[in-house]
């Protein structure tokens, strides 16, 4: 916490006192000021080298949804077994995310992430060694992602609440979505990587998995070199059950901060495992196999990266929340496209909407959340976020049977058309709540 404050004095000693110099700058050109706008977080050294890990991290786990996916459809040609592999996903991700939140603001930060991403390498070197040996079963593939789910569920609210430490409180909302640029900009890579080397027959699904375990171990170095990222003295006395109830009453307290918790949850609920469907929809409806299902992330990374350049300047500011809302009902429209999109082409068209309108609603919601909330609760508030996320994987195997019985597209309908509802409750009920329980800006 000290460094947070540090970051905000140096900021604010340097305005005071160089007034005059600045009156006699010439003003920055567009390109420049955009430049600095958009980029502003990664002036700071430590977020810097916490942004450069998550790149490796985040590309060993781009690559690692392709192969899974791609792997358990392999197996067993099934949309259940889909959703089978997310449910295992999502379980853990329930059970272990609000402790999670808890480490991250109790912990090292540093320490936390760290073990995480051992258990991420461990999970991959073993799964590379199935099918190196050829005793790969369906049901490592769950077992896998509950073992990766249970990594995230600490690595996730630790990064966003190491994120705050270091940035400060100014560069906050720039910080959060530039870590969310650094995730998508990898969508744009991973998934066509492993495509690539899936399909190459000497180096196949075993070779991918062992190229993501070295990704990872890169990211681990980095992180070793971060400060520990230790909580503020005074804040670790109360056990960890009863530090998550008093985030959740936190939360309760503030209404305009459970309305942003309760919209991510539902549209990542009844929106998000579209991601996990993809892999049927280019091999059964498109007849492209992993080849396509690369070029189907491809373009979802593409419009991601594109839509978080665009906000990474707007993040800030009391309409923001429009945006946000247009996003979400954005991303709910695209999937009702997709679900009556004829071909391959048009897809990856549409793919890139859904990838721009996704990322948008969910680095302005984190955003929201972050700047709306006090910082010793970012660990547990996080982990309330992630919640969702652990939903996402539970509705994905249901949605699973249900796109066996009725259809991959009508599936792909009923997602959008919920998500589209939800988000015009929510752009309806929103100013009101604004009004009676304005969101807090804890900016000092």
């Amino acid at each position: 916490m000290s460094q947070l404050h540090d970051h905000d004095a140096v900021a604010a000693a340097a305005s005071e006192g160089s007034t005059d110099d600045a009156a006699q700058e010439p003003p920055l050109s567009r390109r420049a000021a955009w430049k600095a706008s958009t980029f502003a977080a990664l002036e700071v050294p430590t977020y810097r080298l916490l942004w450069y890990g998550g790149v490796f991290s985040f590309l060993a786990v781009q690559m690692q949804v392709v192969a899974r996916a791609a792997l358990a459809f392999d197996l067993t040609g099934t949309n259940a077994s889909l959703g089978t592999v997310m449910f295992w996903f999502g379980l853990p991700m329930l059970l272990l995310t609000p402790f999670g939140g808890v480490a991250a603001d109790r912990l090292s930060k540093r320490g936390v992430i760290l073990v995480s991403q051992w258990l991420i390498i461990v999970s991959s070197v073993l799964l590379a060694a199935a099918l190196i040996f050829d005793v790969i079963e369906f049901w490592m593939l769950p077992a896998s992602s509950a073992v990766q789910a249970v990594a995230f569920a600490f690595l996730g609210p630790s990064r966003m609440a190491f994120t705050s430490e270091l940035v400060g409180r100014q560069r906050l909302g720039n910080a959060v979505v530039l870590q969310q640029m650094s995730m998508n900009g990898t969508r744009v890579f991973g998934p066509s990587l492993a495509g690539m080397l899936i399909g190459i027959a000497w180096f196949g699904y075993e070779g991918a998995y062992l190229t993501t375990a070295v990704l990872t171990i890169v990211a681990t170095l980095m992180t070793m070199r971060l400060p520990p990222g230790r909580p503020a003295d005074g804040t670790t006395s109360k056990r960890p059950l009863r530090e998550f109830v008093d985030g959740v009453r936190y939360v309760r307290a503030n209404p305009n901060l459970a309305l942003l918790l309760l919209v991510s949850l539902v549209v990542v609920m009844s929106a998000f495992p579209y991601i996990s469907f993809l892999a049927s929809l280019s091999k059964e409806i498109f007849g492209k196999g992993n080849s396509g299902l690369g070029f189907m992330y491809g373009a979802t990374a593409i419009g991601a990266v594109s839509a978080s350049l665009f906000i990474a300047g707007r993040s800030s500011g009391p309409n923001v929340w429009k945006l946000q809302a247009a996003a979400g009902a954005m991303f709910g429209f695209g999937l009702v496209l997709l679900s009556v999109t004829p071909t391959f082409i048009a897809s990856l068209f549409v793919l890139v909407l859904v990838g721009g309108a996704t990322s948008a609603f969910q680095a302005l919601n984190n955003t929201m959340v972050l700047m709306g909330s006090e910082s010793i609760f970012h660990g547990r508030i996080q982990s309330l976020m992630m919640l969702s996320f652990s939903g996402f994987g539970l509705m994905a195997l249901p949605l699973g049977i249900v796109a066996d019985a009725i259809g991959l597209r009508t599936t792909f309908t009923i997602m959008g058309s919920v998500t589209m509802a939800a988000m015009g409750v929510y752009y309806l009920v929103r100013p009101s709540i604004d009004r009676r329980y304005p969101l807090l800006d804890h900016t000092e």
